[in-house]
């Protein structure tokens, strides 16, 4: 251990984790393929599956912090953490690219082309009487109500509320950031808790919207591609910001029994990068869903 502390190559020891998130996985993934196909194990399965996940997730990190605070870990296992965090949010970038072009497809070009516009219209072959706008409902306007209607949520609402937490969480968290730098733990404590409390906050009022979308507005998942849209991003988007918040709150624990020093703290950065990460999607929900 001295060794490795020293810059020498670390060598993983033998460990359950991989095989059991493995496992995890599959029944995840198996079950949910039931679950869709009405097979009545599949949601069992599945949940089986996310409790295996979980448990290999709450054990791995708990080994990993141990090893880390017991001073095992090199340079060059710093350097791979950050590497490995660095591609994860590039993954998640990636994510959700995917969606946003689905949104960008369907707005921009399969609207206009259903609505008898560009050099790919179909409209004389399908929906003559479709009208090519956005937000769009058609074909078929669907809806809870009986006329197929719907309502958006407006940005400047409930979103903007949502908008000035997050930004504001990105600034807490930059804050606690310094503070743990210059030596300052109990600034670091305060803005650590300041940025779950907002994170939480903003899922609070999500939570609201959902509800008011659902039964007041006649916004739903199946309501056209608008609202599959945006209950693919923004909902997506909220469970970032709970897994984000749960991180902050397993760091600012860890900030309260004394662990990260002003040049040791990499975990603490890894969640500070996810969260401006998860900020800066936000800005792009906000502007290309709700405002545009």
């Amino acid at each position: 251990m001295a060794d490795a502390a020293h810059g020498a190559y670390y060598v993983p020891h033998g460990t359950r984790w991989p095989i059991l998130g493995s496992f995890g996985l599959f029944f995840t993934v198996g079950g949910a393929a039931l679950w869709l196909n009405e097979i009545a194990a599949g949601k069992f399965v599945m949940v089986l599956g996310i409790a295996m996940i979980l448990s290999m997730m709450f054990g791995w990190f708990r080994t990993v912090i141990g090893e880390s605070i017991a001073g095992i870990y090199s340079k060059q296992v710093d350097t791979s953490f950050r590497m490995g965090m660095m591609w994860f949010i590039f993954s998640e970038v990636m994510f959700f690219a995917a969606f946003f072009g689905a949104l960008f497809y369907a707005r921009q070009l399969s609207i206009p082309w259903l609505g008898g516009e560009g050099a790919k219209a179909v409209t004389s072959l399908l929906w003559p009487n479709f009208e090519a706008g956005w937000p769009s409902n058609w074909p078929g306007n669907i809806s809870p109500r009986d006329d197929g209607s719907y309502e958006i949520i407006p940005a400047f609402g409930l979103p903007a509320l949502n908008t000035a937490l997050l930004l504001t969480s990105g600034l807490t968290i930059t804050v606690a950031h310094h503070a743990l730098k210059s030596g300052h733990r109990g600034i670091l404590k305060v803005f650590l808790a300041l940025t779950f409390l907002l994170g939480f906050t903003f899922l609070g009022v999500q939570m609201k919207e959902y509800g008011h979308a659902y039964h007041e507005l006649g916004l739903q998942l199946g309501t056209g591609i608008y609202g599959s849209t945006f209950f693919m991003l923004t909902g997506f988007h909220g469970l970032h910001v709970c897994v984000g918040a749960i991180m902050l709150v397993v760091i600012w624990l860890r900030a309260m029994s004394g662990h990260f020093t002003p040049r040791q703290h990499f975990a603490f950065e890894a969640v500070a990068w996810y969260w401006h990460f998860v900020d800066v999607v936000w800005l792009g929900l906000f502007i290309f869903v709700y405002w545009l």
